[in-house]
């Protein structure tokens, strides 16, 4: 089981310039709508492993965390499970998403933003 990071948690790693991956497990137009500064897509699914390996190549021990919209959206657990199973040791799943950074106040980017 992943760990489960907080706003909080999540928000220090970026500002801290902390060296980790961050996934958006969510659609690719979501993705272009907004997300979290620093995030690179790679939608959950049944190619989510073959993608997220061959786009983010991140080594088996690398920092990994993985979000979706909010704490109710599975997308991103499946994802953290699959890689997991995959032999990645050190993934952490931001389950409170989306919903849990606009919440904060906290910027996204993307087109919706940018309007």
């Amino acid at each position: 089981m992943a760990k489960v990071i907080i706003t909080k948690e999540l928000k220090d790693k970026i500002d801290g310039g902390e060296d980790f991956y961050l996934i958006d497990a969510l659609s690719p137009d979501s993705f272009e709508a907004r997300h979290i500064p620093g995030a690179k897509n790679v939608q959950n699914g049944q190619e989510f492993l073959s993608q997220f390996e061959e786009q983010v190549k991140a080594a088996k021990d690398a920092e990994i965390v993985i979000y979706c919209s909010s704490a109710t959206c599975m997308a991103s657990v499946q994802a953290a499970a699959t890689l997991e199973k995959a032999g990645y040791t050190n993934v952490a799943h931001y389950k409170d998403g989306l919903a849990g950074w606009q919440d904060a106040g906290y910027k996204f980017e993307g087109e919706a933003v940018n309007q």
